[in-house]
C-alpha cells in the first residue's frame, strides 16, 4: 500500500491541503482554506492548509493531527490503517468515508 493513503484509506495525493503543501501554492491553500470553512461552519486560515500525509512524518492539517475521530482511533489501537482493524466492517467513523468515497475502502486492500 502506498505510504500516501491515509488511514481511512483517502488519497492524501488527491488532498488540496497535500497538494498546497508539496507546490507551495498560496492560491490552492487560500482556495481550500475558503472552500472548508464553509464546509465545516468554522474559520480555517490558509497557514492551516499544511500536509504532507496522513500516515507520513512531518506537518499535517490541525483537523489530521488532532481532531479526526478515526486518525486518534487507529493510533490509540496501534494500527497503521483502518484495514487492519477487524470492526471496520460496523465501525461509523470509517464508514461514513467509505459510503462517500468507496474508493477509499479499496485503497486499503492494495
Amino acid at each position: 500500500m502506498k505510504r500516501l493513503i491515509a488511514i481511512c484509506g483517502l488519497d492524501c495525493e488527491k488532498c488540496d491541503s497535500y497538494i498546497a503543501t508539496k507546490n507551495n501554492d498560496q492560491a490552492l491553500r487560500e482556495k481550500t482554506a475558503k472552500y472548508w470553512s464553509e464546509l465545516n461552519h468554522v474559520t480555517i486560515l490558509p497557514e492551516h492548509i499544511n500536509c504532507e500525509g496522513c500516515r507520513m512524518d512531518g506537518v499535517k492539517t490541525v483537523y489530521c493531527s488532532s481532531l479526526c475521530e478515526i486518525r486518534k482511533c487507529a493510533v490509540a489501537k496501534g494500527y497503521s490503517t483502518c484495514g487492519d482493524c477487524a470492526e471496520k466492517e460496523t465501525c461509523s467513523k470509517v464508514g461514513a468515508i467509505w459510503q462517500n468515497n468507496p474508493e477509499a475502502k479499496e485503497n486499503l486492500k492494495a
